[in-house]
């Protein structure tokens, strides 16, 4: 294996190895792989580990750990997670029987509760979970304030996981923004989305305060949800991009997070709203200039520039360290020479708190069926396929369905939806 044998149409073939002797195994690392991976470590000052799945592997795998950890604790598996998780935690919850309590604020996409609410949480909190999990930055761009959330969690004994899979680049600001740099004990980087590695590529990272069960079970948690076959043209990638972040990296993104300032300020000027605090991602809220985003979103495509992600509400551009000043200039360009039009004030639906039916674990493996969402009032969500992006579930598996659920659905475009039965 592979069955090219290194030959065919696409060039890469001969890169494209397994297991064979003198490459190592990812999941039993004792040669390169295991040199590559400590140099990762240290260019992040923590224990970091490779996956080319993505940061829904390490996800699953973060999810398994903080039951392991519960379990030598002797205390339940309960996680208070922000409600804008990915659908890697919700699959994840499913398959290792974690318990969640979900934290509210903001909108779909952002969950905007801060360290003063949740020491408010945790201090009247019958039970205190084993670990308070985030995402940040979130999809649209906003960043949590990680190191007061991290500081609650320690006064209250519980652990910090984040996912951080769309700011892997926040370790090479000027001041690094890495939630292992500000208190977490272990995340997620998809080193693809803002690093030069090819899709798939992405870290697990534990702190070196982290307790000891974690790190010494980091591989069999990801090779207990991985495949056995690692792409090695994802680990080769993965490889070379120490080299990258070693050699001038930090000193490129300075130059583009500078460059992206300067472009959201021309943005604003031309009376663009923007929102999120992410250096580089761009988030326009296009329904005060006339536009949805869809409609924005297919401006920007007769312009052949094409966004990360877009929503009725929202327009999000995700910038790179290789752009140049055309690039910018182009992007600029586009949003000047839109006509403004009447401001639209549709509003998204507030997000729904909704009645918990069945465990997520227990909805996963029962039967369901697919009915459109008019008739879905009552019933029993059962989805785990969300849209992508955002893989942000509206509803979460388990859940009962009611009329803010399927006003929501609606809104966002989804007819259809997985019940059970």
């Amino acid at each position: 294996m592979p069955g090219h044998k290194g030959k065919g149409i696409f060039g890469a073939e001969k890169y494209d190895i397994t297991e064979i002797d003198g490459a190592d195994s990812l999941f039993h690392a004792s040669g390169i792989i295991a040199e590559s991976e400590r140099n990762a470590s240290a260019i992040f000052g923590c224990d970091t580990y490779y996956s080319t799945e993505g940061s829904s592997l390490a996800v699953r795998a973060i999810v398994y750990l903080l039951c392991l950890y519960a379990k030598e604790k002797g205390i339940k598996p309960l996680i208070f997670a922000g409600r804008n998780a990915h659908k890697s935690f919700v699959s994840a919850v499913a398959l290792t029987g974690a318990e969640v309590e979900w934290l509210y604020g903001g909108g779909y996409l952002d969950c905007n509760f801060g360290a003063g609410e949740l020491d408010e949480k945790l201090s009247s909190a019958k039970e205190k979970p084993v670990a308070v999990y985030i995402t940040s930055p979130d999809y649209l761009g906003n960043i949590a304030d990680v190191k007061k959330i991290s500081e609650v969690c320690k006064k209250h004994g519980v652990l910090l996981a984040v996912d951080n899979a769309h700011g892997a680049y926040l370790k090479f600001l000027a001041e690094s923004e890495h939630p292992t740099d500000l208190g977490a004990d272990i995340c997620c980087d998809s080193a693809h989305k803002t690093l030069p590695v090819l899709t798939g590529g992405a870290y697990l990272h534990l702190s070196r305060n982290s307790p000891d069960i974690l790190r010494k079970n980091a591989k069999n948690a990801l090779s207990l949800f991985a495949t056995s076959s690692p792409s090695y043209l994802i680990l080769a990638s993965l490889d070379a991009a120490n080299a990258e972040l070693e050699n001038g990296f930090s000193e490129r993104l300075s130059k583009t997070v500078e460059k992206a300032e300067k472009l959201k300020k021309k943005l604003k000027e031309a009376e663009f709203t923007l929102c999120g605090t992410e250096p580089l991602k761009i988030t326009v809220k296009p329904k005060f200039y006339g536009y949805t985003g869809y409609g924005l979103n297919e401006k920007l495509k007769e312009k052949n520039a094409y966004c990360d992600y877009c929503d009725k509400d929202y327009v999000v551009m995700m910038l790179g360290t290789d752009f140049g000043d055309r690039e910018y200039e182009k992007i600029y360009g586009i949003f000047r020479d839109l006509p403004k039009k009447t401001e639209i004030y549709e509003k998204p639906p507030e997000v729904g708190k909704y009645e918990r039916a069945v465990s997520i674990r227990d909805a996963a493996f029962a039967p369901g069926e697919r009915i459109s969402v008019g008739k879905a009032k009552g019933r029993i969500y059962a989805g785990f396929n969300e849209f992508c992006p955002p893989a942000v579930p509206i509803v979460v598996a388990g859940e009962r369905i009611d009329g803010n659920a399927i006003e929501r659905f609606s809104y966002y475009g989804i007819n259809e939806i997985e019940v059970l039965k």
